[in-house]
């Protein structure tokens, strides 16, 4: 999937998300979600490869739900760069982690 898709496709899912659960997720505007969007993007794309290969073990002994709080920790990690994108919890985070993984799966390209 293209990045620009997965982008908005993140954007979207920030903005509905702050709208049906406003208490666990605050996003100032829509232009701090698409920031946000792109730093997540862009953590994805550099420091995640790294911590998976650094916490495989891990992910192997716990049959690969490790992924799940390696993606809420991106979130964290997105939040320390993105002024405007505020979460209640760690949990809010690893839902919203689990949300966009399922969308980004659904709604993405399919695979050649």
């Amino acid at each position: 999937m293209g990045f620009l898709r997965k982008v908005a496709l993140t954007t979207l899912v920030f903005i509905v998300y702050s709208q049906l659960f406003p208490v666990q997720l605050s996003v100032a505007n829509w232009q701090v979600a698409l920031t946000g969007a792109v730093v997540l993007g862009l953590l994805n794309g550099l420091i995640k490869p790294i911590l998976k290969v650094l916490s495989f073990p891990l992910t192997l002994l716990t049959l690969g739900l490790f992924l799940l709080v390696l993606n809420g920790f991106m979130l964290t990690m997105m939040t320390w760069f993105v002024d405007g994108i505020y979460f209640s919890g760690f949990g809010a985070q690893m839902l919203l982690a689990l949300i966009i993984s399922l969308v980004n799966t659904t709604l993405g390209e399919p695979n050649d």
